[in-house]
């Protein structure tokens, strides 16, 4: 077995032309972000490079400036690892996370159209969708496009880049609780949603508040492997 742990096929070859190396930073990212590559993984440059479908250079840049972000441990004498986040990390991160979300939701709430709460709607069917199927990564990921959603309704170009730097570890969190959080979350979407369909700046805010509260003490009572 591969100590990658990834299924044969399971991740595409890269294409050649362009910025090779950029590509596949951003391949191994996803890899991590959607917990592919689990925390504390031994990443070992050869089969990344056979799985990509690429030399080891690229491979070794990408995991040199994953290092410098975070997302990966470098170990003297032992090779690359996927970082395991602190339990501090997280909640610093995730508090964050409340401060901007809560805004953004409060400038929805001024600003959002008729179109703009259809998309939610709709993008909340989607999630309630995937749900039902017990399909976590596809909830993980409309949860994602429910919130960059509800960020470009506020319509503050600044509020929107802050979140996107965070985006990719809130995925990172979310994804191991999607499942615990199950409906509910997409329950307290709905409540969102009202809440800016009304117009009602301070309870779209508490209402955020409270929904990316609930994600935050949810991944620090998660069950342990």
């Amino acid at each position: 077995m591969l100590s990658t742990g990834l299924p044969q096929g399971a991740v595409p070859k890269l294409e050649r032309p362009g910025p090779l190396r950029d590509r596949v930073y951003e391949a191994l990212l996803e890899l991590i972000t959607t917990r592919a590559l689990r925390p504390g993984q031994h990443l070992v440059e050869s089969e990344l490079a056979g799985h990509l479908g690429v030399s080891r250079q690229p491979v070794r840049e990408a995991l040199q400036r994953l290092n410098t972000e975070g997302w990966v441990d470098l170990r003297p004498a032992q090779g690359a690892f996927v970082h395991e986040p602190t339990e501090e990390e997280a909640d610093q991160l995730l508090t964050v996370r409340t401060l901007l979300e809560a805004e953004a939701a409060r400038l929805a709430a001024a600003n959002a159209g008729t179109a703009g709460i259809t998309a939610l709607e709709e993008l909340c069917a989607e999630g309630e969708r995937a749900v039902d199927a017990d399909d976590v990564d596809a909830a993980v990921a409309m949860n994602a496009r429910f919130h960059t959603k509800v960020m470009e309704l506020a319509g503050n170009t600044v509020l929107a880049e802050l979140a996107a730097q965070v985006d990719r570890r809130v995925r990172w969190y979310y994804t191991p609780v999607a499942r615990q959080r199950g409906h509910q979350s997409w329950i307290e979407h709905r409540a969102l949603i009202a809440a800016i369909s009304d117009r009602d700046e301070q309870r779209a805010t508490e209402v955020m508040r409270a929904h990316t509260e609930h994600t935050r003490k949810t991944y620090h009572e998660r069950p342990r492997s």
